[in-house]
């Protein structure tokens, strides 16, 4: 049976702990972070090896042992959950979306495990049912700023595909002025991974907003463009 699988993820984790990893990790987050301290790569490492051993096991039951290593707080925890629940993708189905916003608001508190999560499962899931962007539109307006920031960085891997620009569009427009810094970042990535397929269309709408634009998202939006395009939008 498969209940050793959670103790054991733990124990390989603390072998691989990396005190200097662990000092910098907080380097990186405003918020108190809890983390082994376990480089990425070995995380990842741990993650499909131990994806292994779930062979044979329902989804739903995946789904919960996912649930539990994302209670747990811990950053490498959330990661492997995300890892798992993103190798379930082939699978997914719309039903599971409840499940997945529950995470959000009840797991995710800072911007390395929302982005881990919403970049590969999430966005995975709303390319499959694009019917669910409308929900991403609701984000915008949740008073937790990490939905705010899936709201954009969900669709970061559609984004980098060419895919669509016109809900990209309205979530930045529904974005525009958030207070957030974190949440502004996240927009800008968002217009930035967007403008590699459709540049002209995103420096267009950074200039027909750029006096309202933080400073900060314009910056990460046009980083990619042109250098006299660059001095354009960043004129004053």
């Amino acid at each position: 049976m498969h209940h050793g699988i959670i103790p054991s993820v733990r124990e390989d984790l603390k072998q691989h702990v990396d005190e200097k990893n662990l000092k910098n990790y907080h380097r990186f987050f405003k918020e108190d972070v809890l983390c082994y301290g376990v480089k990425t790569r070995d995380v990842r490492s741990i993650s499909r090896r131990s994806f292994t051993r779930l062979k044979g096991m329902g989804k739903q039951e995946i789904f919960s042992l996912c649930e539990n290593l994302f209670a747990s707080d811990y950053c490498e925890e959330a990661f492997i959950a995300s890892d798992w629940t993103y190798r379930l993708r082939e699978e997914y189905e719309p039903g599971d979306f409840a499940l997945f916003e529950s995470w959000i608001g009840k797991y995710i508190n800072n911007w390395a495990k929302c982005d881990t999560f919403c970049n590969h499962a999430l966005g995975a899931f709303v390319e499959r049912f694009p019917g669910f962007i409308r929900n991403l539109k609701i984000w915008t307006g949740s008073e937790n700023q990490w939905f705010r920031r899936a709201s954009a960085v969900t669709l970061i891997l559609p984004a980098r595909k060419g895919m669509f620009l016109p809900e990209i569009l309205e979530i930045s427009d529904l974005l525009l002025g958030d207070k957030e810094d974190l949440v502004q970042k996240g927009c800008g990535w968002l217009l930035k991974e967007a403008g590699k397929a459709h540049t002209k269309e995103i420096f267009e709408y950074v200039m027909a907003r750029r006096d309202t634009m933080p400073r900060t998202e314009l910056r990460y939006a046009i980083e990619k463009m042109p250098e006299d395009w660059k001095k354009r939008a960043m004129e004053r």
